[in-house]
């Protein structure tokens, strides 16, 4: 197998020496009034990033719409709940500011793509701006905006990701449990470790 290893083999095989005009121009240096208001309307966004070596990482974050907060045209604050600890964004932006976002809003077919730089703090009236029911997220992830755009609707459309028609039995999927219990070795049922799971998520969902 072969692979592609410059720029100019990777345009001869698009056919095409440079990205469309229009491909170009839609990127923003800051957020406009569409990015505002899609970013306000979002309840999920996905967080790429890389640490110092280049090993990669992509986190879903995902809480009530506009739970990322724009604080101004260059600044979005994104809280970080409670999970699993292993912190592997937090400790690629603590080497590594450099991020990519990527916004959804379900059923919508298009998203927001927005790349930056960030910065982890645990101000105290910023985590009060954030909080959910009085209960506080344990940081907040800065992301100065370097570049933001609309990105076209193929990939939904090709997926047919909102149709619930295209959609696999769920009954047909194992649940985590039975895939932890597989992959760990547990000594304690797939449903056993369903259940705990469950009280877990009810228990530290924020």
């Amino acid at each position: 197998m072969e692979f592609i290893a410059s720029h100019e083999a990777l345009r001869t095989v698009y056919k095409t020496p440079e990205p469309t005009a229009a491909s170009i121009r839609k990127e923003l240096p800051a957020l406009d009034g569409h990015c505002r208001s899609f970013i306000g309307r979002s309840p999920f966004v996905l967080i790429g990033s890389s640490d110092g070596a280049g090993n990669a990482d992509v986190t879903p974050k995902g809480d009530r719409p506009g739970f990322a907060s724009v604080l101004d045209d260059t600044t979005i604050a994104i809280p970080d709940r409670p999970g699993n600890n292993r912190l592997d964004t937090l400790e690629n932006i603590v080497v590594n500011p450099a991020v990519g976002l990527l916004f959804l809003i379900p059923g919508m077919n298009e998203t927001l793509r927005v790349n930056g730089e960030a910065r982890i703090t645990t101000d105290q009236a910023l985590r009060e701006q954030l909080a959910v029911d009085g209960k506080l997220p344990l940081s907040v992830v800065v992301v100065t905006v370097r570049s933001a755009y609309m990105h076209c609707a193929k990939a939904f459309m090709r997926s047919r990701l909102w149709q619930p028609e295209s959609w696999p039995d769920r009954q047909a999927m194992p649940t985590l449990g039975a895939i932890l219990h597989d992959q760990l070795a547990l000594a304690e049922s797939a449903d056993d470790t369903d259940r705990w799971l469950a009280e877990a998520y009810k228990q530290t969902m924020w």
